[in-house]
C-alpha cells in the first residue's frame, strides 16, 4: 500500500489550496491509498531557525511528527499557492525548521559533497496562482518551482519531483475551479 503524505502550506483553511488537497486525498483514498493529510495552518510551531545549523533549534512534538510523517511516507504531496514568486512564509517556516542536517540531508566532513537522506520518495507540487502560467515560466522563470523542486526536494533526495499548477485563480471561474478539483483528484487516484 502506497504511503502518501499531504502538505496543505497555505495558512487559512478557507482556501482553494484545502479543497485541492482533500481532492487529491479523495482521489488517492479511493485507490486503496493510506493518506494522511496535514494543514500547516492548525499546528502551532515558530517559523525561524533562530540560530541557523549553529545551535539546534528545540522542535516542537508537532514538527518531530511531521518529520516522522515524511520518513515514514513513499509519496509527499505539497499543496499551496504561489505569493511573490514563491510560496508562503508558514510553508518556508515548515522547510527552514524540519529539513535539517541528520534528517533531510548531511554534508560531509571537509568535502562540499552531501549526502541525500530522504532518497527512495517521490513528490507531487501542487500550486495555484494568479499569474498567467505562461507568464510566470516565461517572463519569471518559475523561481517558486524550481526553489521547492531542485533547492530543496532533490537536493535532499526526493525524485521525481512533478509539479501541478493552476491558475490564474483570480479570474477563474466555478467551472474552471471544478475542473482543476476533478483533475488533482485524478492525479490522487494515480498517486502521482
Amino acid at each position: 500500500m502506497k504511503k502518501i503524505l499531504i502538505i496543505n502550506g497555505h495558512p487559512d483553511i478557507k482556501s482553494l489550496s484545502t479543497e485541492l488537497a482533500h481532492s487529491y486525498e479523495k482521489g488517492a483514498l479511493a485507490s486503496g491509498a493510506e493518506c494522511k493529510l496535514i494543514h500547516l495552518c492548525e499546528i502551532n510551531f515558530d517559523l525561524v531557525l533562530h540560530h541557523g545549523y549553529h545551535h539546534r533549534t528545540h522542535l516542537e512534538n508537532e514538527l518531530i511528527q511531521v518529520q516522522q510523517d515524511i520518513k515514514h511516507a513513499d509519496h509527499i504531496v505539497f499543496v499551496y499557492p504561489t505569493w511573490w514568486g514563491t510560496y508562503p512564509a508558514l510553508l518556508k517556516g515548515l522547510i527552514d525548521r524540519i529539513f535539517l542536517p541528520g534528517f533531510a540531508f548531511q554534508y560531509r566532513e571537509n568535502s562540499w559533497k552531501w549526502d541525500k537522506l530522504l532518497t527512495g520518495k517521490t513528490a507531487r507540487l501542487i500550486v495555484t496562482m494568479d499569474t498567467p502560467l505562461w507568464y510566470y515560466y516565461f517572463c519569471f522563470g518559475k523561481p517558486g518551482h524550481k526553489s521547492m523542486k531542485k533547492n530543496i526536494l532533490e537536493f535532499c533526495g526526493i525524485k521525481p519531483v512533478k509539479i501541478s499548477s493552476f491558475g490564474p485563480v483570480k479570474s477563474a471561474g466555478e467551472i474552471k475551479i471544478k475542473q482543476w478539483f476533478r483533475k488533482v483528484e485524478d492525479l490522487g487516484r494515480r498517486m502521482i
